[in-house]
């Protein structure tokens, strides 16, 4: 069962990750290399800590089940990716979701529902099932936003380094 402050912590992210992520990329938003990378790496750094600390406790099965987590969740941040619409904009590239990249965000929650769900099912949900989601969604993202990189050099798109003063929010 996690501590009262490990659940306010899930929360904190939740909310930052619906924010930072999912709403602006539905409202469009434009690319630097400090925003495809800042988010991710947050999360994995948040929750590498969280899980190498529930380590211990955990089974083989666990595990296995954490590998086949950050496995389909990898693979749906490469597809969502591949349904936000580029453009160059402002000196910058400019990136926006879609429909398709909701229902994917949707989907990306669900499998790590279901995860809980079938660890729960089969006896095997412990400590690191709650304590990976930080690791697992920043993984997904990670790979969302390095597949959007290279979608983005593939393309030609300019990349700010720091997006213009007046254009940050």
């Amino acid at each position: 069962m996690p501590s009262a402050a490990n659940v306010l912590l899930y929360a904190a992210i939740a909310g930052l990750v619906l924010y930072k992520v999912v709403y602006q990329q539905v409202r469009g938003t434009l690319l630097d290399r400090k925003t495809l990378v800042t988010m991710p790496l947050l999360l994995t750094a948040v929750g590498g800590y969280l899980t190498v600390k529930a380590l211990p406790g955990a089974s083989a099965a666990e595990l296995g089940l954490l590998a086949a987590d950050v496995l389909v969740l990898a693979a749906l941040g490469v597809l969502r990716s591949t349904t936000t619409t580029l453009t160059e904009r402002d000196g910058t590239t400019f990136q926006k979701g879609s429909a398709v990249t909701i229902g994917l965000w949707v989907l990306t929650v669900a499998v790590r529902i279901g995860v809980v769900a079938l660890g729960t099912a089969l006896g095997v949900a412990g400590s690191l099932t709650s304590a990976s989601i930080a690791l697992t969604l920043g993984v997904s993202i990670a790979v969302q936003n390095a597949t959007t990189f290279r979608r983005v050099r593939r393309r030609g798109l300019p990349l700010a380094d720091r997006r213009p003063a007046a254009l940050s929010r």
